[in-house]
């Protein structure tokens, strides 16, 4: 995985999914001066995500959707758009959780934990379920880690019942689309290989 990370980037996609990881560590830095330093620690969580599908040698059309999904999801909350916007969780839980499922099961498939995506004599269901169970548990922890933040840190977080379930369901058809785009699309380019 090192190699993937330090392969340079050779495609306008490739340098925009690079820079979208360089604005969301500007963005920790202005998040802590211009708001907060709960803010910037909401941005600083978001950071292991921007730099997962580096590592994993995605291709860029999904390293650059992925960037963008985390960095406007961080940003929501900085602004409070949540707050602001009845609606807004919704989109950004199902498209949030759909992309991380999605870099979970490749993580996974990598380290042969499940089968590779089209893999042969792997059913088309397969990574579409996974990528899905994957999708709940990860939207339940989101939703425990909302709770102890409430509990432990600050009052400011938002946790109802009705919220939870809503944003997990959410979460889980934004898994089963990225089931879905697992199971159809190729987002894993060719290995890299270091310079001789």
């Amino acid at each position: 995985m090192i190699e993937n990370f330090l392969r340079p980037p050779r495609t306008p996609g490739e340098v925009t999914a690079d820079l979208l990881r360089v604005v969301g560590v500007v963005g920790v830095v202005v998040a802590g001066v211009g708001w907060s330093l709960t803010d910037a620690g909401i941005l600083a969580f978001l950071l292991p995500g921007l730099l997962a599908p580096r590592f994993l040698g995605m291709r860029s059309g999904f390293d650059v959707v992925h960037g963008l999904v985390l960095l406007v999801a961080g940003w929501s909350n900085v602004a409070d758009l949540y707050s602001r916007i009845g609606w807004w969780d919704v989109p950004v839980h199902i498209a949030c959780t759909g992309v991380v499922s999605v870099l979970a099961y490749l993580l996974l498939a990598r380290q042969r934990v499940v089968a590779a995506p089209r893999a042969d004599g792997v059913p088309l269901i397969v990574p579409i379920l996974l990528t899905t169970v994957i999708g709940l548990a990860l939207s339940a922890v989101w939703e425990m880690v909302e709770w102890f933040g409430r509990t432990v840190i600050t009052a400011e977080i938002v946790v109802a019942y009705a919220d939870t379930i809503g944003d997990m369901a959410a979460g889980g058809l934004g898994a089963l689309i990225g089931g879905i785009v697992v199971a159809t699309t190729r987002l894993v380019r060719a290995p890299a290989l270091l310079a001789a």
